[in-house]
């Protein structure tokens, strides 16, 4: 038999672990000295302790550990529970990846200061362009609420217009206002450019206004990694006497499958301050 200290040791455990499975009932020593206390283990028993570590890194409660190694779950119910958990962290996972790449975003645009590229920025009128737009709200104009957002609009956007037998003529063209709700909720326009009547069901067709002066600048990359480039138009916005009026919109030049090799112009309306 082990002394708890030589279980630990072998099991890659705190002696502290040990004693909250005792108490807990999740791993029982196999035997206590009732005149000292001490608690004793045995090689055998690094089966189970090597199971229950497996499980409550997956994320399961020590009850439902409990229930698994004392095999009061079953084998069906089992698969569900790990199932479930693999969707959790692949969730997780996917969220996190999210967050990096957000955090790599805000380093360039920390990096880029004191360095704007002006040749990049070209100021001109944006026509009218008749559109097919479905439109929803996000909880922010931050990338990690709009993303979820626009990625299923324009999903549903092509497949009503496939529907419809509606082809589009030119690009996407997405664009934000400020929620009617406020709260900071922004209301997302899902748009691509189309030749059909203006129409309101399933899906919107209607004239995007024109932009009188826009301040523009080319964006190459996932729209996951914009924060840069947009910040590099508000700069030279604010530095060659322009005022901003309202959010840039973003035109899908180019979309390949890859999206890190999409090309995107940002068309932000400006005036002269």
């Amino acid at each position: 038999m082990f002394t708890i200290g030589d279980f630990a040791r072998h099991g890659r455990v705190s002696v502290r672990m040990l004693r909250h499975y005792d108490a807990t009932g999740l791993l029982r020593p196999a035997h206590v000295d009732p005149a000292s206390g001490y608690r004793y283990y045995t090689a055998a028993q690094l089966a189970r302790l090597n199971r229950i570590i497996a499980l409550k890194d997956l994320g399961f409660t020590l009850q439902q550990v409990l229930d698994i190694v004392d095999e009061k779950v079953g084998a069906e119910e089992l698969r569900g529970m790990l199932r479930l958990r693999r969707a959790e962290l692949e969730t997780a996972v996917a969220a996190a990846g999210a967050r990096l790449v957000q955090v790599e975003a805000r380093l360039r645009a920390i990096e880029s200061e004191g360095h704007m590229p002006t040749n990049d920025v070209v100021v001109k009128s944006v026509p009218t362009v008749r559109v097919a737009e479905l439109t929803a709200t996000a909880a922010s104009y931050g990338p990690e609420d709009i993303g979820p957002v626009i990625g299923p609009l324009y999903d549903e956007l092509f497949r009503h217009l496939e529907t419809a037998g509606i082809a589009a003529t030119g690009p996407g063209v997405a664009y934000y206002e400020d929620a009617p709700e406020g709260g900071g909720r922004i209301s997302v326009h899902a748009a691509v450019q189309v030749s059909a009547p203006l129409q309101d069901g399933a899906f919107r067709v209607l004239d995007l206004p024109s932009l009188e002066q826009a301040a523009t600048i080319v964006h190459r990359g996932s729209m996951d990694t914009v924060l840069p480039t947009a910040q590099t138009l508000a700069r030279w916005t604010d530095a060659n006497g322009y005022r901003s009026n309202g959010y840039p919109r973003e035109v899908n030049l180019e979309c390949p499958e890859n999206r890190d090799d999409w090309v995107t112009e940002l068309q932000a309306p400006v005036t002269r301050a």
